[in-house]
């Protein structure tokens, strides 16, 4: 690869917005706007899933911790199973296409073949109803998710796209193809574009979501919306898979920009890890491990304050079409905010340690997330404020729930999915590919999970007959999730603290031939 060490220093303001060389640029480019694509289609498919399962009959927020616990974890573990023996039996390139277009086939699908006929596939909304009427509390969401079955799929499908296109298959490409002294540089510049997606995925979103205004009397408003938007993830999905392609073909063959005998991915002689051998060493690496824990962390913290808050959103806007255009706008917002972060959390990297830029997004949502479970819980006592400035607490609980997430999710973007991919850059090759599976996948779907676990399961426990048997939503459990929430961010901050020792030392190590 080109060497930088001897190229002129930037000068201030580029060296702030766009730490990149002239040359550098065709292999940073591309793989930025891979980056941008495959956020896109995730940033659309999470405010559909939501808008579809929240506002479902019979449904709510409440089913969302079932669905992750239930669903979505045991589909990641599937979908990993199935990796790790792909990536035994094929070349790296030919993986990603066959992992692209068999999420891309789904969707497309769903939207056009699966949700048309729901009236065939699912139980009746009375039907449904009545299970949930007679069977014990206990069980009342999870028949939910059972009568819109089908959603529940869809969501599954929607949440693995994340794990699988952005966790796994974007970062494991560009950790096996940058080196150290690129990501500083190029990671930053891959988030800030790729936050522009957020924009234009929330503008789609209230777009499409808008049109079926004017539909036919009669006619599913929703459905022609899905129809749209499914179409679009269906062609970004292409493009993704065509600039793949490109940068195999004209990046990856230039010397400047990766010299190594063989392209990423191609089969070696030598006999690899198995798949049960590296979820082995994953749990008994302790520097992989703490790589889990922050992700797993993250999935908790954030999780349990944006169950909570998806459930006053549905109190304000009650169908799946004015849910996903609120959901849009919140996602233009978080773009905008993530791109003013993104740019100085860049800078940050570059001159201040890993640990100052990879702390402060635990440290946020601990406060944050504190000031929003702290006026959820005493929201009574801002009744009459509230009322004063014409609005309530619902209204205000969306608001405050929504400048929060904002904020948690920018600093995850611009920081923390930055840090996390540095960690991977001092381990070996074997382990940037089967053990960032495991952990991305499996650790990005466990803290998702546990959250959802913790829950579901004090859903459940709090409907039993022995504590009185009665319906329990989120808001009856909230108390519980403030101090999970405490809890979970402290515990990330201190893994945050222990991992940047063993990254400080595995530097070291790394750097110490080259100096003797």
């Amino acid at each position: 690869m080109s060497n930088t060490d001897t190229m002129p220093e930037f000068g201030k303001i580029r060296g702030f917005l766009f730490p990149i060389y002239g040359f550098e640029v065709k292999k940073a480019l591309p793989m930025g706007l891979m980056f941008f694509f495959i956020l896109f289609n995730y940033t659309c498919l999470r405010n559909m899933k939501d808008a579809m399962v929240v506002t479902a009959p019979n449904s709510g927020a409440e089913v969302l911790p079932f669905l992750k616990s239930l669903l979505v974890m045991p589909g990641a573990v599937l979908f990993t199973l199935l990796y790790a023996k792909g990536s035994d039996i094929m070349d790296t390139e030919k993986l990603f296409y066959v992992t692209i277009g068999f999420f891309i086939t789904f969707f497309g699908i769903f939207g056009f073949v699966i949700y048309p006929n729901l009236h065939i596939l699912h139980p009746a909304a009375a039907t449904v109803a009545r299970w949930q009427e007679h069977c014990s509390k206990f069980m009342y969401w999870p028949l939910a998710m059972l009568g819109n079955w089908t959603f529940a799929l869809f969501y599954m499908m929607a949440e693995l796209w994340g794990s699988a296109t952005l966790s796994l298959l974007f970062w494991q490409f560009a950790n096996q193809t940058c080196k150290t002294s690129e990501a500083k540089r190029f990671y930053a510049f891959f988030g800030l574009l790729a936050q522009f997606s957020l924009l234009l995925a929330g503008e789609v979103a209230d777009y499409f979501s808008n049109i079926s205004r004017n539909v036919p009397k009669g006619d599913d408003p929703w459905a022609i919306s899905l129809r749209w938007l499914m179409g679009i993830v269906v062609v970004s999905g292409i493009v993704i898979m065509a600039i793949y392609r490109w940068i195999y073909k004209y990046v990856l063959t230039d010397k400047r920009f990766y010299d190594k005998p063989e392209l990423p991915g191609v089969k070696k002689k030598k006999q690899q890890m198995g798949f049960w051998q590296s979820m082995v060493f994953m749990v008994t690496s302790p520097y992989v491990f703490m790589i889990a824990a922050l992700i797993i962390c993250y999935g908790i913290g954030v999780n349990v304050i944006e169950g909570l808050w998806k459930g006053q959103v549905k109190l304000l806007h009650s169908n799946a079409n004015a849910f996903n255009a609120f959901m849009g706008r919140y996602s233009f917002y978080t773009g905008i905010a993530s791109m003013c972060v993104m740019i100085i959390g860049g800078n940050i990297l570059r001159r201040f340690s890993w640990f100052t830029a990879a702390v402060i997004t635990p440290t946020l949502t601990l406060v944050a997330g504190s000031l929003f479970f702290s006026f959820i819980i005493w929201r009574n006592s801002f009744v009459d404020i509230l009322a004063k400035i014409g609005t309530n607490p619902v209204a205000a609980a969306v608001s405050i729930g929504f400048v929060i997430l904002i904020l948690a999710k920018s600093t995850k973007y611009a920081l923390f999915d930055l840090t996390k991919e540095m960690a991977y850059i001092p381990l070996d090759d074997e382990m940037k590919v089967k053990g960032k599976v495991v952990v991305e996948v499996i650790g990005g779907r466990l803290g998702k999970a546990s959250g959802a676990w913790l829950q579901s399961g004090l859903l459940s426990l709090f409907g039993l007959r022995i504590f009185g048997g009665q319906k329990v939503g989120l808001m009856d459990i909230a108390p519980y999730l403030f101090g999970i929430l405490i809890t979970i961010c402290l515990v990330w901050i201190f893994a945050v603290a222990a991992l940047n020792r063993k990254i400080t030392a595995a530097t070291a190590t790394a750097t110490k031939p080259s100096e003797t």
